[in-house]
């Protein structure tokens, strides 16, 4: 994804795509909702307050729709008493008092005697809120109760910091007795609207306000509706009707989502209380897709089909759930570059990196509107498809997929590799394009241990590993397909990356595998969580997948919270930077995964005890994209990264993945069997529960119980012939 500082500076300073951040989302601790394509940044009190470089208001495909919503009594703004998004993501409720009330030094109104409780949710194109304001006090109260409103119809990326040089055309707001309506004609000749309808209708009505006056004797309360719809044109009901129908629909929505996949809980009521809410925000940025369900990246910037983030969120959780990858695997394969595009950095085969439906992304202002500029997104399109098959048989679904896997491939022999010596390479085709296509893709997180950024082409350590898995995943398909020979081929083309990459790679005296190779085939030598990937993919020798493990899990590297991106020691280590030192979720899990392959699942439970263990000190125990990478003190939680997205995909299916390299699970969908090896739970996880374990056709209820050093693993209810494994 775009990171916080994406592509090489520009002549002003400012990194390429730089989300700029005056201050911190830590600090505002903003409530946040999603619904298909559109989510809703608010404050606590439930407003969107106008803010230089803020992420707050209401987007709906890209755009923002409601940039301005305050809510007001007698002019004044209520004092906050709490709020809270439900647990299932559903509803924003905030409780709300008026503060004390002066009419010049005469006190008028003594503060706590109203109480406003505002709900609103996110339904089908449209922002639904109710207010109910009552008055708890003993006199009856003459107040004017006001929502003043705006729309600025700005683009995303226009929001994150990107300067434009035209706009379009703001229509005046069309304003009728119980409705006002916002027009933008964007450069684009897309007409967006913005239409605010209101029940009761408003005492007074402008472009911009609207004021109730009313009286309410003492326990009395009025009921207010506002629906913000975001499509004009679209036949909706009116304000209020049907509000309690929507919500549950909106509830029922999100509760069936992803209910096909297994239920997880454990005796650990912190670590239950991360996991749940993981799963509620998967549930939140599933978007149904017409192949299945697609997991958007994250909120704020990211609520749009990143292909990486796709792919990992849904490898990460492939075990619980195989359902979600079913859904990336056959998007990426609809959006697959099929010609050549400078612009787009789109190469036969290719798989999306992003696609995005704002007016800036049509015009090319910026180069996303589908956009190919990742070197990772492909190997591990076909990684994901051969997982998939091991962990489901489902050759049926993967059939009609099989001409972009092959496509797939061809392109890691082909335009992936840069200067045809046998490894996959990225360089951007156009200055518009993103400087680094790694997961990693900040300006500056590519670079030699001197400190030097390398210069391309790049061949990341990763994305060989991913080739490596991705030629032995192919190789499996082929014959699963009817082609031996493609097989054969495969193979052989594995095998030799593999002994390239071993001898191009290896740092012996640094006990890890180099961050990258420059253009002139330098290895950046520097110690990084990117080995660990090496480890996922299974491209590692045993030998030195044992030196990996033990650079990661040092002092350096391991900060106590999860492994840092860049260890400690590294020229360019700095544990407040994007990359560069910090730690984040779902590479933690990734290399977790990896540990486990080889045997060392004790590390891997380390892994989980430390992630788990922020997550105790984090709001709503919701994983963010990243936090900081200082050293884990007593007492003390992990530092925050001030604009980290938060809920994210892949950190929400970093807990799962977690769990999955801690527990050895593995799966023969032919013999309708779960496998299980040596699991390992942390020392503050007694017990873990696995509800509706789907394999073969069947399912089966799993229990790990901890036993001293050793794990117990009973079976509960069986459907379907399903059965349970033991053993290496």
């Amino acid at each position: 994804m775009i990171p916080a500082a994406g592509g090489q500076p520009g002549a002003t300073g400012v990194p390429q795509f730089y989300v700029a951040a005056t201050s911190s989302l830590q600090e505002r601790r903003p409530r946040m909702l999603k619904h298909g394509d559109t989510f809703a940044v608010f404050d606590h009190n439930g407003d969107v307050v106008p803010r230089p470089s803020g992420p707050e208001g209401v987007f709906h495909r890209d755009t923002r729709h409601l940039s301005r919503l305050e809510l007001s009594i007698d002019g004044q703004r209520p004092m906050l008493l709490g709020s809270t998004v439900r647990s299932d993501n559903a509803l924003l409720a905030c409780d709300l008092t008026n503060p004390d009330l002066f009419v010049g030094d005469r006190l008028v109104l003594e503060k706590d005697t109203l109480h406003i409780r505002r709900a609103k949710f996110l339904w089908r194109g449209a922002c639904r809120e109710r207010v109910i304001i009552r008055n708890h006090g003993l006199e009856r109260r003459s107040l004017t109760l006001g929502i003043g409103f705006g729309c600025d119809f700005a683009d995303l990326f226009e929001v994150r910091g990107t300067t434009r040089q035209r706009r379009g055309q703001h229509a005046p707001p069309v304003v009728a007795p119980a409705a006002v309506t916002h027009r933008y004609v964007g450069l684009d000749g897309v007409e967006r609207a913005t239409r605010f309808g209101f029940a009761p209708a408003p005492s007074r009505l402008s472009g911009d306000m609207a004021a109730w006056d009313m009286a309410l004797g003492p326990g009395e309360q009025a009921v207010l509706y506002l629906d913000v719809a975001f499509d004009a044109g679209e036949a909706r009901p009116a304000p209020g009707a049907g509000f309690l129908r929507d919500l549950r629909l909106a509830r029922r929505a999100l509760r069936f989502a992803r209910s096909g996949g297994a239920q997880v809980t454990t005796s650990n009521a912190m670590v239950g209380e991360m996991l749940a809410r993981s799963a509620a925000d998967l549930r939140m940025l599933v978007t149904d897709k017409p192949g299945g369900p697609y997991p958007y990246a994250g909120i704020p910037w990211f609520n749009a089909a990143f292909g990486r983030d796709g792919l990992i969120t849904a490898l990460l959780v492939l075990w619980a759930d195989p359902e979600m990858a079913r859904g990336v695997l056959h998007f990426l394969g609809e959006t697959q570059a099929t010609a050549t595009d400078p612009a787009a950095d789109a190469e036969p085969g290719k798989i999306l990196h992003e696609t995005r439906g704002g007016e800036m992304a049509a015009l090319g202002e910026v180069p996303f509107g589908r956009y190919y500029g990742s070197a990772d997104a492909t190997p591990l399109f076909v990684m994901l498809a051969g997982a998939y098959f091991a962990r489901t048989g489902n050759a049926v679904s993967l059939r009609p997929l099989w001409p972009h896997l092959k496509a797939a491939l061809a392109w890691l022999d082909g335009p992936g590799d840069r200067d045809g010596d046998g490894f996959v390479e990225y360089g951007r085709r156009t200055d518009g394009g993103l400087a680094n296509q790694g997961w990693k893709d900040s300006h500056d997180s590519i670079f030699h241990a001197c400190g030097t950024l390398a210069r391309g082409p790049i061949a990341l350590c990763e994305v060989q590993a991913y080739a490596f898995a991705a030629k032995q995943a192919g190789a499996i398909l082929a014959r699963a397909f009817g082609e031996p020979e493609l097989a054969v081929r495969l193979d052989d083309s594995a095998e030799a990356l593999r002994v390239r990459f071993e001898a191009a790679f290896w740092c012996e005296d640094l006990g890890t595998y180099a961050l990258a190779l420059d253009g002139d085939k330098r290895p950046c030598r520097v110690r990084s969580s990117n080995a660990g990937h090496a480890l996922l993919a299974g491209i590692a020798s045993p030998e030195r997948a044992a030196r990996v493990a033990d650079t990661l899990m040092s002092r350096g590297s391991f900060s106590g919270w999860g492994i840092r991106t860049l260890a400690a020691g590294e020229v360019r280590y700095n544990p407040m930077s994007y990359h560069n030192g910090s730690v984040w979720p779902h590479d933690n899990a990734l290399v977790a995964l990896g540990f486990a392959r080889y045997g060392f699942h004790d590390r891997a439970s380390r892994v989980l005890e430390a992630i788990a263990g922020a997550a105790g000190f984090i709001d709503l125990r919701r994983l963010p994209e990243l936090f900081c990478g200082f050293p884990r003190r007593p007492g003390l939680g992990p530092t925050p990264y001030p604009v980290a997205c938060s809920p994210q995909a892949w950190a929400a299916a970093a807990p799962l993945g977690l769990l999955q390299a801690c527990l050895g699970l593995r799966f023969d969908p032919a013999g309708r069997a779960v496998r299980v090896g040596r699991p390992v739970l942390p020392p503050s996880v007694g017990e873990v529960a696995i509800r509706g374990l789907a394999v073969g056709g069947g399912s089966v209820d799993l229990r790990f119980t901890r036993l001293g050093d050793d794990v117990d693993v009973s079976v509960g209810r069986r459907n379907g012939g399903a059965r349970l494994d033991i053993g290496p």
